[in-house]
């Protein structure tokens, strides 16, 4: 059976030195994505969400196992996180953030191979955003990202060191503000956590 380690092929995009930046060209990759609004840490929206996709990818991961004896790893949670005024965006108004979650796929997965997923899943679970995931192609394009270690509530110190190194090197934020969650929080010590905060930049 063929392996891909998806992680390792696209090492500069899923791994980064703690408090290290980076300035990234994002290649396109495929994901399944869903949207929603709200507070993360409260909204019932954003926990079913997360639950859909985990669930789907799995299901697809071991659904191209046994039909082309491919097998890989499912990706981490990734979510964009922004306001219709981005000047506004801040920990001050999380209730009123807008966010997109996903999961990165293989660039073999087919809106046909997920449609047949979503159907087997649906007859077996209750998954009441399943209806709400759809698989897109998308890049950030060129980013500056940063590691951040520890829990999410600390990440504000990590976002200002980011913001700063980008208005400092001749670029200007643009785009939606992305964070990528390499640990599973339900068991890894908040202190622990290890995510990587990436920004979409244009250079000005």
């Amino acid at each position: 059976m063929k392996k891909i380690d998806l992680k390792k092929k696209y090492k500069p995009y899923y791994s980064e030195r703690k408090g290290n930046i980076s300035i990234v060209e994002v290649p396109d990759f495929r994901y399944l994505q869903c949207e929603g609004q709200g507070n993360p840490n409260t909204s019932e929206d954003y926990k079913n969400a997360i639950e859909a996709l985990f669930a789907l990818s799995y299901k697809i991961k071991f659904a191209i196992r046994e039909s082309k004896e491919v097998d890989y790893g499912v990706m981490p949670l990734e979510c964009l996180w922004w306001m219709d005024n981005m000047e506004e965006f801040s920990k001050e108004k999380i209730d009123e953030w807008k966010w997109s979650a996903m999961i990165m796929q293989p660039n073999f997965v087919t809106k046909e191979i997920v449609l047949l997923a979503k159907d087997e899943l649906i007859e077996t679970k209750d998954l009441p955003y399943l209806a709400n995931i759809e698989l897109i192609d998308y890049t950030d394009g060129l980013s500056a990202q940063i590691m951040h270690i520890g829990s999410y509530a600390d990440e504000a110190p990590s976002i200002d060191k980011l913001h700063k190194y980008i208005a400092d090197n001749g670029f200007k934020r643009s785009g939606k503000h992305r964070e990528i969650y390499l640990n599973d929080p339900r068991r890894t010590a908040s202190e622990n956590l290890k995510t990587i905060i990436r920004q979409p930049i244009v250079k000005l």
